[in-house]
């Protein structure tokens, strides 16, 4: 199992630009990267991977529980 990562870069959406996730980042010392806005080819396969992950993941009906979400995600 490998540690957490030095830095994650993500879009602007606002699932990734939450207080919640600026918390988590900051206490586990992992440092955000955000892409200019309206500059998706940026970095296009974190986009790509953002909008999966978004559509596959981030949808809260989807999970009983914080445990069952953390379940499926990892």
């Amino acid at each position: 199992m490998r540690g957490l990562p030095a830095s994650i870069t993500v879009d602007n959406g606002p699932e990734f630009a939450g207080k919640v996730l600026d918390a988590w980042a900051y206490e586990a010392g992992v440092t955000l990267s955000f892409i200019r806005p309206g500059k998706p080819v940026e970095n296009a396969y974190i986009e790509s991977f953002n909008g999966r992950f978004r559509d596959e993941c981030l949808n809260e009906h989807w999970f009983v529980s914080m445990r069952h979400a953390r379940q499926l995600i990892e």
